[in-house]
């Protein structure tokens, strides 16, 4: 089967000190062969930047937060490390951790290494050779509630997840956190977020349930065995905490995209996610069977998705207040204010799952 071409060329401003990297590696990695380091750049992605590093037959994959300045206590490389360190021994599809480092000066920040995973990545589309009827979306489909059902099922209380998380509050927190957020990046006036952030405010519902959340659980996060039967990778652990599940599940599912979304929804980040394929489940189906998967209640999912649909929003408009304030020249983030506009208009009508 081809495998997708997930890595790029290193983009230009943002590359790394080869020499500077070589010579930490020497020091800090047993075994390490006597050859050249390769560096490519994984194309996905907006906002910590990813590396594969290559020594002979040597792999690795390197993270560091993104250039410019960053919001307090966001891209915490030292947190995420500490977090799949607890996490993979108890779900498989999380990488294995390698090593911390927080010498900023070897690529200009901290950074963590983590295995180099191999398999298929699913993002807007199914790499070529890759054989998708619907049959097959629908197993993808349900290997995601799964996992994501299997990764909420982990007894944070036996990890050393209980010392970096306060899952009391989660809710209020998240909501007025994410508020302060966005009003901090905000470019422009729009009616329809003042009205989300009020009616978010007034209808918090309570907390019924603490799990290990990842909080940006998506396909292109995923990798996938050749036969597409089987999650072998789950990426981007940086905004993991102990936190309500039903929230988790909103944030997978406002990226999950249906062909009656609306236009710009859709293709906010450049196209559509694959989910509007014939074969995957609906955001309503994918809810019941979390529910039944789970036992848990989910008739408040409603709000659930409101929140979700916001913090995203708020999201991609601190990644666009980036680039309207010259702190990244990656011209994929220069339409991101219509994208903010298009999900606070859909969450700021009732949101239909």
């Amino acid at each position: 089967m081809t495998k997708p071409l997930d890595t790029i060329p290193v983009r230009r401003g943002e590359e790394l000190n080869l020499v500077k990297l070589r010579t930490f590696l020497q020091k800090n990695v047993e075994d390490l062969p006597d050859e050249s380091l390769e560096v490519l750049q994984f194309s996905a992605g907006h906002s910590n930047l990813t590396y594969q590093l290559k020594v002979g037959e040597w792999e690795a994959v390197l993270r560091r937060p993104p250039l410019g300045p960053v919001a307090p206590k966001a891209h915490d490389m030292e947190r995420e490390f500490k977090i799949i360190s607890e996490i993979q021994p108890l779900f498989s599809p999380a990488p294995r951790p390698i090593l911390f480092s927080d010498d900023e000066s070897i690529v200009g920040a901290p950074f963590f290494l983590m295995e180099r995973k191999r398999g298929v990545v699913i993002d807007s589309s199914f790499p070529d050779g890759v054989e998708a009827p619907p049959e097959i979306c629908n197993q993808l489909s349900h290997i995601m509630v799964e996992n994501l059902v299997n990764l909420h099922s982990i007894d944070y209380t036996k990890t050393g997840l209980i010392a970096i998380s306060k899952p009391e509050g989660f809710l209020e927190r998240q909501v007025h956190g994410w508020i302060s957020r966005y009003q901090r990046a905000k470019t422009d006036e729009l009616k329809e977020a003042e009205h989300v952030m009020k009616w978010l405010a007034e209808h918090i519902p309570t907390q019924k349930y603490a799990t290990v959340i990842h909080y940006d659980y998506k396909f292109n996060n995923a990798m996938f065995n050749d036969d597409l039967n089987q999650m072998v990778g789950l990426f981007d652990w940086e905004m993991t905490t102990v936190g309500d599940p039903l929230a988790d599940l909103g944030v997978a599912l406002s990226y999950w995209n249906q062909p009656d979304d609306p236009e710009l929804l859709r293709s906010g980040l450049g196209s559509s996610a694959i989910t509007v394929m014939d074969g995957f489940i609906s955001r309503k189906e994918f809810i019941e069977l979390y529910g039944e998967k789970s036992g848990r209640d989910v008739t408040d999912m409603n709000f659930y998705m409101t929140f979700a649909y916001f913090k995203l929003a708020a999201i991609v408009q601190q990644i666009y207040y980036r680039y309207k304030m010259g702190q990244t020249q990656d011209e994929r983030f220069s339409q991101f204010n219509s994208y903010v506009k298009s999900l606070m208009t859909h969450s700021s009508h009732t949101v239909a799952i």
